[in-house]
């Protein structure tokens, strides 16, 4: 549950940081941009933190989604030094990937902790927002800020996660067992 607020705070706050310092750039990417971009990597961190308290393949999941995270936010910061559309290509592409391998883990989770809408929900439009940003790169010089779009919408749906958690643990705790008499 923490790991979800975190995460879901840390990714409201990148994106608003991100959305002022990219501005309407659509050619070139500002050195502040680019950094930006390489610090995404905190998600992940944020992975492998997640990934210490599973077993099995959701563990083996998560370990891939953040060793793709780590190799997207090398390539974003390679991607930087180019322009607008390839920050946006491997954006796009890390967003499928991380997105589809998040999606597996969520929906082994739901079998044993139940609800998981909102992950599953905010993995698949991780999928179909990496598909947009790939062909917002193929189409023309997209505005880089609308790169803060995703980080932005993940983090509120961790926050929703995190939240449903904490509800679901205060009615588990709550719920006092039945005294018999014997």
């Amino acid at each position: 549950m923490r790991v979800f607020l975190i995460r879901g705070v840390i990714a409201i706050a990148w994106a608003v940081v991100f959305a002022a310092v990219a501005g309407s750039l659509r050619t070139s990417v500002t050195v502040g941009a680019g950094i930006l971009l390489v610090l995404s990597l905190i998600g992940a961190v944020a992975t492998l933190i997640d990934a210490r308290s599973q077993h099995g393949p959701a563990r083996q999941w998560l370990l891939v989604n953040a060793g793709t995270s780590t190799v997207a936010a090398i390539a974003l910061g390679v991607a930087a030094t180019k322009c607008v559309a390839a920050a946006f290509t491997v954006f796009g592409v890390w967003a499928v990937v991380g997105g589809a391998a998040q999606l597996v883990v969520v929906l082994r989770r739901r079998a044993q902790r139940g609800n998981q809408r909102p992950l599953l929900l905010a993995n698949g439009v991780s999928v179909i927002g990496g598909i947009a940003f790939l062909i917002a790169a193929a189409v023309g010089h997209p505005n880089l800020s609308m790169l803060a779009i995703y980080p932005a919408t993940r983090g509120v749906e961790f926050v929703i996660q995190a939240w449903l958690l904490a509800r679901r643990r205060r009615r588990l705790g709550t719920a006092a067992p039945v005294a018999t008499a014997s």
